[in-house]
């Protein structure tokens, strides 16, 4: 009986995966068969399958254990309903795949004899809705079946409808320069006329006084962090937006679950009003989003599960290479607990591209969402001698200088386009999901493309946290293993072994079509050499660089004088999101960026943080996520302080380096000419520091808004209530309303500090105009007194 339950508890971890990839408690579930050295160590396998992701002498595409999974060894026979019910490309191919897969999850629920456990034990072991799983898995298995009739086939010829699906009809092509492209530019103009009315209310003066070339172009970011990010982020927004400052916004951007956030308000759901979507979120997440019945009744059921499985047929039949993995599962699950609505009948088809919210912002009435996404290159080919490449190994020295070189490659998504900084090119937002050469989009064989990408699939990159490397994943729990005895020697071993960890990621990232794919020629020295041989970019959470969005912000063109940064980081006071700035605005020649903001070291004297700015300037964007990794460990370390902490923080900013709910630096725009490394910019919390802001020469004003413990609000501490975790994904009413309540109170003790900074650089921006208007009045005084000569004679 014991071995027939392990072999049924075993089945039962491999087929729900496939369900509910995206939460990370399911997600290590075993993938291998139980053998007769496992009967002795415990019920369960002992360890699960990691995904080894290397790089292949002339492949950009980091290579993945494609060893194939043990067949299940069925408690029943094979029956004719165990073929699949949809057709299999006989070429193979992502359809083919993704059939397989959807058969071995029924196949593998359907041999558990329920009747053999015996009521009693079901419920002590399984919970009473698992014996309905194969009848779930059956039904969602007929309903992507590709005969005539089924919905998959009403899916697919619905994909090809250029009526339904205008942006098929289209042709794409890759556009390719650091310039915006023009739809951002005419959104600019459009609204400049919104945030000059705005401003003019939020600062109370008239608004035929406020001159549009004076308005400072004001740009609001959120931090990453899941659910807890989605749900601090809206309520800060909402107190942003209540007091009239959110309307003075051009920009918004975000990563991870921020990225959630953006994609909430410019949809029907969010209606651009989040008190709106805060209700909405208290209705939605409280229930996980892989609880299995309900996520698999929507999966199941009209009108959901056409608004769910449309994006999966679409890009497996659209793209024959493509992959469905545990990402693009994790994004469905987001997409039916966010976007669907309360009562599951308000579902809205225009809420799943990010192109269609061009709508929101055609007349300027909202500010541009920026999402974001990285591309993770670890260029050890490049750094291979002949020798090595000729004898298949790689030395230490070489995978050291791999290490040091490794970078996140950054890419923006916006309504108008997808975008890379590096790569000094981009696409149309509706034409991501299709396959490019030679700058080119793909048409099919009926003279159409495929549908745009649905956002499903974007949640699932933009929140890929679990997508990180080992080295991320052991610099999180090295504390704690060093803590235990007899654990040292591991401790050591591993971090011996860190340059091979920097290289594992235990769950491969979702990838796109490699649109730049035949341009090596046309595009910079920064592209990276792999980029070009592979088919796909693999795109992950923009976390693992930075947890706040600052490098689209400081783009050329968007011209951002005041931003704005809600930050709802986990252990936010050591990771110290803005200071990994300092060392991208030093490689990309930015002027204005206020170097040494954030966070310094409580008891570092005025030479160590000096020092820690030559370490952001070392770390660049490529260095940028283990830097922050060993930022953590030093977080754990003082916790012990806690308390000490809590007490200061109250007080606001103290000569020790802590920082307050609002925090504000400005940098410079002058040129520097000294080698020398510059005074890391002062905080300007003091009023009596203010005049800085309004100073010829100041440059970007940065506001950072921490999300802090506030006395204010009992029963909830960002640090240490245990909601509030990263990795929870149940939100009850009664959560949110303590989350809403700490961000209006932060927000309040910061309210007054942040209208005297708009208002200063506001000032500032009218008195620079002010003086070129005086002098090209002088000037055209010169010009007519020497054109009409001295009348005075």
């Amino acid at each position: 009986m014991s071995r027939r339950l392990i072999h049924y508890c075993w089945i039962y971890r491999r087929a729900v995966p496939f369900l509910i990839g995206g939460s990370l408690a399911y997600s290590t579930f075993n993938r291998r068969k139980p053998t007769a050295n496992d009967s002795g160590g415990g019920p369960w396998p002992k360890s699960p399958q990691l995904i080894i992701q290397q790089r292949s002498p002339g492949e950009g595409n980091i290579q993945r254990n494609t060893e194939p999974l043990p067949a299940l060894e069925s408690a029943t026979d094979s029956t004719d309903n165990d073929v699949p019910l949809f057709d299999a490309d006989p070429h193979g191919g992502a359809w083919a795949s993704l059939s397989e897969r959807l058969l071995r999850a029924r196949t593998a629920l359907s041999a558990i004899e329920w009747s053999h456990l015996g009521e009693n034990l079901t419920d002590l072991i399984l919970p009473s809705w698992a014996s309905d799983l194969p009848g779930y898995f059956a039904k969602l298995q007929r309903e992507l079946e590709m005969a005539p009739g089924s919905l998959a086939d009403e899916i697919w010829q619905e994909a090809q409808d250029p009526f339904l699906n205008p942006e098929i009809a289209r042709m794409a092509r890759v556009r390719i320069g650091k310039d915006l492209c023009v739809e951002e530019k005419l959104f600019q103009q459009r609204r400049k006329r919104h945030t000059t009315r705005a401003l003019a209310i939020y600062l109370g003066i008239p608004e035929a006084e406020v001159e549009p070339d004076d308005v400072p172009t004001i740009a609001m970011c959120g931090s990453g962090g899941g659910l807890r990010a989605l749900v601090a982020g809206t309520s800060s927004y909402l107190s942003a937006q209540e007091a009239g400052l959110f309307d003075c916004t051009t920009y918004t951007a975000g990563v991870s679950g921020s990225c959630w956030l953006q994609a909430l308000y410019y949809s029907t759901i969010g209606k651009q009003n989040y008190d709106t979507l805060l209700h909405h979120l208290k209705h939605r997440i409280g229930t996980h989003i892989a609880y299995p019945p309900a996520a698999l009744g929507l999966l199941t059921s009209a009108p959901t599960n056409k608004f769910l499985l449309s994006g999966i047929v679409e890009k497996v039949k659209g793209d024959p290479t493509a992959d469905f993995g545990l990402v693009d599962a994790y994004g469905i699950l987001l997409a039916a607990r966010l976007f669907v609505p309360r009562g599951e009948l308000g579902i809205d088809t225009r809420n799943l591209k990010i192109s269609n919210q061009q709508e929101y912002l055609k007349d300027g009435a909202h500010p541009m969402p920026i999402y974001t996404a990285v591309r993770h290159e670890i260029p050890i080919e490049e750094k291979k001698s002949d020798d090595e490449k000729a004898q298949h190994e790689v030395s230490q020295a070489t995978k050291k200088e791999a290490k040091q070189e490794s970078w996140f490659q950054w890419f923006e998504s916006t309504p108008y386009e997808l975008w890379s900084e590096e790569l000094e090119a981009g696409i149309p937002s509706w034409s991501v999901g299709r396959q490019f050469s030679n700058g080119i989009g793909s048409v099919r064989d009926n003279g159409y493309s495929v549908p745009e990408l649905r956002i499903p699939f974007m949640l699932g990159i933009w929140g890929s946290a679990f997508c990180a490397t080992l080295s991320h994943y052991y610099k999180e729990i090295r504390p704690v293993v060093k803590s235990l005895a007899g654990f040292g020697g591991i401790d050591d071993l591993l971090e011996q072994r860190n340059e091979d960890l920097v290289k594992v990621h235990p769950i491969e990232p979702a990838a796109i079509p490699n649109y730049v794919l035949g341009l090596e020629s046309q595009l910079p020295p920064t592209a990276a050499k792999s980029i070009f041989a592979s088919d796909h970019l693999e795109l992950a959470d923009a976390g693992m660089s930075n947890n706040l969005p600052i490098y689209p912000l400081l783009r050329p063109g968007r011209d951002v004088d005041v931003l704005i940064a809600f930050d709802a980081s986990a252990d936010i006071r050591d990771e110290n999101w803005l200071s990994v700035a300092d060392g991208y605005a030093r490689q990309r020649g930015i002027k204005g960026w206020p170097l040494g903001a954030g966070w310094p070291k409580k008891t570092a004297p005025s030479d160590r943080t000096t020092a820690e700015i030559d370490i952001a300037e070392a770390a660049s964007p490529q260095q940028a996520a283990g830097k922050i990794a060993d930022a953590r460990e030093s977080q754990r370390k003082a916790s012990t302080e806690k308390a000490v902490e809590s007490t200061e923080r109250e007080k606001g900013p103290t000569d020790n380096g802590d920082l307050s709910y609002c925090n504000v630096w400005v940098g410079t725009s002058l040129e520097r000419t000294s080698t020398s490394e510059p005074p890391p910019s002062k905080l300007l919390n003091d009023p009596s520091h203010e005049w800085e802001l309004m100073a010829p020469n100041a440059g970007i004003a940065v506001i950072y808004l921490p999300f802090l413990p506030n006395p204010e609000v009992d029963g909830v501490d960002p640090n240490a209530s245990e909601f509030m975790s990263t990795w929870n994904f149940i939100y009850t009413p009664a959560d949110i309303e303590k989350v809403e309540a700490l961000a209006r109170a932060n927000f309040k003790a910061s309210e007054s500090q942040v209208k005297r900074t708009i208002r200063a650089v506001y000032e500032r921006k009218k008195g620079k105009r002010l003086g070129r208007e005086r002098k090209a009045s002088i000037k055209r005084w010169r010009r007519h007194f020497k054109a009409s000569g001295d009348h005075f004679r």
